[in-house]
């Protein structure tokens, strides 16, 4: 879970205004600023791992892909966030009388870690599925191999899958692409969490 900054109220200006000069990554929740967690090696790797795939599957498409220092705006939900991994099919959407912050993703990642993993399944979710353009989740676990895939499939309707095997074939809808979880956990050396 991320951090409160303090028990003080602010408005999206003041944070963006912050946020803009922080040498830190910091959400905005509801008026609240709260400090982001830092990555572990592995929850890097699998983030990198997971992009890697995605671009070169995808070379040549409509789409755009972030890592964890691009900022998301939810404005119905009042959120600004980093999501690990996030895919926006182009053009880009970003947030009026903004240059950095993108408010269109189709799909997005996050890799659990263990003051994370009740947000990212819960509330973040949750505040992610209220994205129009948004179809596909996945949430990695970097302690041990388990994914967990969410599809939208009809309005206020979602698939659920999970997979705990190296040898399965994950098959993304959105992109009509498939990643062999063996090469998504590539360099995960679990004996060292």
């Amino acid at each position: 879970m991320t951090q409160a900054l303090e028990q003080q109220t602010y408005t999206c200006e003041e944070y963006l205004e912050f946020e803009v000069v922080s040498e830190e990554r910091h959400e905005y929740v509801g008026g609240a600023i709260r400090l982001m967690a830092g990555g572990t090696p592995a929850h890097n790797e699998l983030a990198i791992n997971l992009i890697t795939l995605l671009k070169s599957a995808l070379r040549g498409k409509a789409y755009r892909f972030f890592g964890a220092d691009q900022r998301l705006w939810i404005p119905h939900r009042n959120l600004y966030t980093y999501p690990n991994v996030m895919v926006v099919k182009k053009p880009l959407q970003l947030q009026p009388r903004r240059t950095d912050t993108i408010m269109n993703p189709c799909f997005i990642a996050e890799v659990l870690s263990q003051s994370t993993q009740d947000y990212d399944h819960g509330e973040k979710f949750s505040a992610y599925r209220a994205i129009e353009n948004f179809c596909e989740y996945l949430l990695i676990d970097q302690y041990r191999i388990h994914v967990e895939h969410h599809v939208k499939t009809a309005a206020n309707q979602w698939l659920f899958s999970e997979y705990d095997d190296l040898n399965i074939t994950l098959s993304l809808n959105t992109f009509e692409v498939q990643i062999q979880i063996t090469d998504l956990y590539e360099n995960i050396d679990f004996a060292s969490l």
